[in-house]
């Protein structure tokens, strides 16, 4: 009956939460007036043509000096070119020979999806001069030609992660109802799981305890019969 009451109350939760997220949607069209007037009210500056944000995204060091700068002009070391190719995306940068491949992709920016770092997973595998390298452990070999483009094919990495919505959407609550249910069920199914637990724990601890006494009440009973004999056995030697 517990149980029952208390789900009530979660349905009973979770759709007010409902109609106030659907409350939400419906009234997007007045969100401007009334942000408006409670920034108003606090004394905030109101967003407009002359709203200066507070945060700004700061310029890249291209953006500042007005465009890419060459290797030279930034200090970049290393005579072999290394160009990494993802799909349709190229990334360049300067190496030297020896220079580990993993340093190298990340002086380019170019990311690549490592697993054990040792060389034996494959997770890393790029294609270099129609042979397959593990840039983990590979480095830019001795036969790099300087001034010559070394190419190096990296897989796509694919971004599978989905999201569930906003956070304030029908689809979310739907999802905190349905993981509310699940937590009442598993709830009462532990509570039963443990209430059983304890009732075969009482009575074996009952059990226990009507042994003890039985055991008592035989050792009292020995000692009162040894005690009988020994007495008899003293009354009789005195006569």
């Amino acid at each position: 009956m517990i149980s029952f009451q208390i789900a009530i109350a979660t349905a009973f939760i979770c759709s007010t939460s409902l109609a106030f997220d659907i409350s939400l949607l419906t009234s997007k069209n007045s969100y401007h007036g009334t942000t408006s007037l409670r920034m108003a009210d606090v004394g905030l500056p109101l967003p407009g043509r002359n709203y200066d944000p507070k945060w700004k995204k700061q310029k890249t060091l291209a953006e500042k000096n007005g465009g890419p700068q060459s290797f030279d002009e930034i200090g970049l070391d290393g005579t072999i070119p290394v160009l990494f190719k993802e799909g349709d995306k190229t990334r360049t940068t300067m190496a030297m020979v020896g220079q580990p491949i993993q340093d190298v992709a990340s002086q380019a920016g170019q990311y690549i999806k490592y697993g054990c770092g040792k060389g034996e997973c494959g997770s890393c595998e790029a294609l270099c001069n129609g042979k397959w390298i593990r840039p983990c452990v590979a480095v830019i070999p001795s036969d790099a030609i300087a001034g010559e483009d070394f190419i190096i094919t990296v897989k796509g990495v694919k971004n599978t992660s989905k999201s569930s919505g906003k956070f304030y959407s029908i689809r979310s609550f739907l999802f905190g109802f349905y993981n509310n249910v699940l937590g009442m069920v598993g709830f009462v199914t532990t509570r039963k799981a443990a209430r059983k637990n304890l009732d075969d724990r009482l009575s074996f601890e009952d059990m226990v305890a009507q042994k003890t006494k039985e055991k008592k009440a035989a050792r009292a009973a020995a000692k009162t019969i040894e005690v009988a004999q020994t007495e008899k056995v003293e009354m009789f030697s005195r006569k």
